[in-house]
């Protein structure tokens, strides 16, 4: 199994920035692909972005040149810098780990707020 532990999130103003972070362990040698999902009050659950073990990275279409994923390998850690923060931004940010052809692993989830 696999472990994800999201970190990070919080209040800040529209405008502000916040950088989380999802720290996976467990049987995680095989993880390729390692994702950031949100889900706001009242809404399904959208992905935000996605990013291989080569740094290979994809985005929603309203996040690119906000959102910023990257991750370090020899931390197990993914991050996502989030700037120019927006209220429709708020909502609780999930990390998944991609395995057997589906998101199969899932953090707790940090609350985003933005006013």
């Amino acid at each position: 199994h696999v472990q994800l532990v999201e970190s990070g999130g919080g209040s800040v103003q529209a405008g502000g920035s916040l950088k989380l972070s999802c720290t996976y362990s467990g049987y995680t040698s095989f993880i390729d692909c390692m994702g950031w999902f949100r889900q706001a009050p009242g809404k399904g659950p959208e992905g935000v972005a996605a990013i291989d073990s080569d740094g290979a990275s994809i985005y929603l279409d309203s996040m690119k040149g906000r959102f910023i994923i990257s991750r370090d390998n020899a931390k197990n850690t993914v991050y996502l810098q989030m700037d120019s923060l927006k209220s429709e931004d708020t909502a609780l940010y999930y990390c998944a780990a991609y395995d057997d052809a589906r998101w199969a692993y899932w953090g707790q989830g940090t609350q985003v707020t933005v006013s």
